[in-house]
């Protein structure tokens, strides 16, 4: 019948059309029920990777880092203790020079000839001290045998005595002369290193008052000088007395020199004294270190940031930065547990060592604790992988991404790009 004919084909279409959806279906239920090769059931990704650290107790070290200013260790101001005119330099400034170098030579012909005067005069009274003992000698038989009288006698002897008296006053006038001498050729009195020089030749110095000509500073080793909050230095010994800290070591705590463009010193130094009194206006105590300066780097009046250990904590663990979260409300850390669940941890922190935390609570041996991976958290369980500072964070392209992960990816990708291809 017509109408017959014209219900056929609509009819086989719509079963055809029906028969084509039903094995779609069934067919994406076979693939639901099997893993695929990316390891995720039902073509899904596998679980996100994060980097992480095994959390290691053990004994660290409670770094301050206060601010300081370097000194010499030794300064001499070179003067002038002759009075004279100037006539050469004789060194070179900025140099190194040692003890006893010659620095300035002032005119010394006026001491000099007052050292000719005052040799003159000793030979003249070692000459009338010849006299006056032949004459005490002489007459020694004749007052023994009262040839003359005692009061010529203890007269001869006063004048010996005299003379021998006037030789010595010679002798010093010499010394005093010779003096001045030597204070004409001006030396250093320490070694170091000598500035620039203060007074020109041809100067009228040390007229009236000791004339300073230069400074000679000793820069090997170096002081450096700061200050720490007494408040600190307080809460710090009562926490050594309690037992919760411990001292950093027998021997004279080390410190370490940050210069002022954020570059480590290479060479440690040592803690030299803690001054006993307050500054009452700031309330902080003056510390002074040692700091070797071999090759002359550092030099005085820098600022610096010193770097001191005075205390150790036990069973303490460190963290890099990023891996703790800081806020108000306390510090938190994100642990993974064995099932690969990140949750969050409270935390205390006691400073910082190398720019990581010091944490001395909350954690416990042999946990995971997440320092890069956070923007990859959905909820879901994530991939613990070890954590190497200055690698590429976990998951990034070319940062170790499983090969299985880059193929499920491109097969995900495929279907998609078919299904586009189709409708063009």
């Amino acid at each position: 019948m017509p109408g017959q004919r014209s219900r056929t084909p609509g009819f086989t279409r719509t079963a055809g059309s029906a028969l084509a959806v039903s094995a779609l279906l069934l067919l994406s239920a076979c693939g639901q029920g099997k893993p695929d090769a990316a390891g995720g059931p039902g073509g899904g990704m596998p679980p996100a990777e994060v980097g992480v650290i095994t959390v290691a107790p053990g004994d660290v070290g409670l770094t301050t880092e206060l601010p300081g200013r370097l000194e010499a260790s030794r300064v001499a101001q070179v003067r002038a203790r002759a009075a004279g005119i100037l006539q050469k330099r004789l060194f070179t400034e900025g140099s190194d020079v040692k003890a006893g170098q010659p620095l300035f030579q002032i005119d010394a012909s006026p001491y000099e000839a007052t050292l000719s005067s005052a040799l003159a005069n000793v030979a003249k009274a070692e000459a009338n001290q010849v006299q006056a003992s032949a004459l005490a000698e002489r007459y020694k038989p004749l007052i023994e045998a009262k040839a003359i009288s005692q009061q010529e006698f203890i007269n001869a002897q006063a004048s010996q005595k005299q003379a021998d008296a006037d030789v010595a006053v010679a002798k010093a006038a010499v010394q005093t002369a010779r003096i001045n001498v030597g204070y004409a050729n001006v030396t250093s009195p320490i070694s170091g290193r000598i500035g620039r020089a203060l007074v020109t030749e041809g100067a009228l110095v040390g007229q009236g008052e000791a004339t300073e000509l230069a400074v000679v500073q000793q820069i090997n080793p170096m002081y450096v000088n700061f200050t720490q909050s007494a408040a600190e230095v307080m809460a710090l010994r009562r926490a050594m007395d309690s037992g919760q800290l411990k001292r950093a070591g027998k021997q004279a705590a080390s410190i370490r020199v940050v210069l002022e463009d954020g570059t480590d010193y290479p060479l440690t130094g040592k803690l030299l004294f803690s001054d006993l009194t307050v500054d009452t206006t700031s309330g902080q105590i003056t510390l002074r270190a040692e700091v070797p300066n071999p090759q002359g780097a550092l030099l005085p009046g820098l600022f610096v940031r010193v770097r001191l250990e005075q205390a150790q904590a036990g069973n303490a663990i460190t963290l890099p930065q990023q891996a703790v979260t800081r806020s108000p409300q306390g510090d938190t850390v994100m642990v993974v547990d064995a099932q690969g669940k990140a949750a969050p941890r409270t935390i205390k922190i006691g400073g910082q060592q190398n720019g990581q935390w010091v944490v001395l609570s909350g954690l416990q041996a042999g946990e995971q604790v997440m320092v890069d991976g956070f923007q990859k958290l959905r909820g879901g369980p994530v991939k613990p992988v070890p954590w190497q500072a200055g690698a590429p964070a976990a998951g990034k392209p070319g940062a170790g991404q499983p090969a299985a992960a880059a193929s499920a990816e491109k097969a995900a990708s495929a279907p998609a790009d078919a299904a586009s291809g189709a409708a063009k």
